[in-house]
């Protein structure tokens, strides 16, 4: 296989993949060809290969950059703005686990703690909610401190933990 072929091929598939985890293909996309590209590429280099239009890209960008795995790189002489993606992958995914977790176990829980407060009636409807929302919430801050320990953990930490011997 060549370079350009596996290239597009890990380009698409890494779309199709980021769709699958909630963001928009174009963004997935972006950061795919930021993740291989050896130099920072300009927005309009990126514009060109992905065949998208300058208000999708920057848009898409900002969005990245926000996510903080994108980032503005600055070159000697050139007025264009350039950008790079994270390239150590445990960073990039310590970073998506954490945005992620902000964005949507975090909103979760709080809603799941309002919600806990619903009328303290004895009916049995109330106490069924309030069982299985208890222990939704239960499950979520579990994830969310397991998230919290990923966020922070050491990479070799991480993995030694599944590849530890049994005794």
């Amino acid at each position: 296989m060549k370079l350009e072929e596996a290239r597009e091929q890990f380009i698409q598939a890494w779309g199709t993949l980021g769709s699958s985890w909630g963001i928009n293909k174009a963004m997935a996309q972006i950061q795919a060809i930021l993740l291989i590209a050896p130099e920072p590429l300009s927005t309009e280099e990126i514009m060109e290969q992905l065949n998208i239009s300058r208000g999708n890209a920057n848009m898409n960008i900002r969005a990245l950059i926000d996510w903080g795995i994108v980032h503005k790189v600055y070159k000697t002489g050139e007025r264009k703005d350039f950008f790079t993606s994270e390239k150590d992958i445990w960073e990039l995914a310590r970073r998506v686990a954490t945005e992620r977790k902000r964005r949507e176990l975090d909103p979760v829980l709080k809603m799941l703690q309002q919600v806990s407060k619903v009328d303290d009636s004895s009916s049995r409807e109330v106490k069924e909610f309030k069982k299985i929302t208890a222990s939704i919430e239960k499950f979520g801050h579990k994830a969310a401190s397991t998230l919290d320990m990923f966020a922070k953990a050491d990479q070799h930490w991480f993995f030694g933990l599944f590849t530890r011997k049994k005794r």
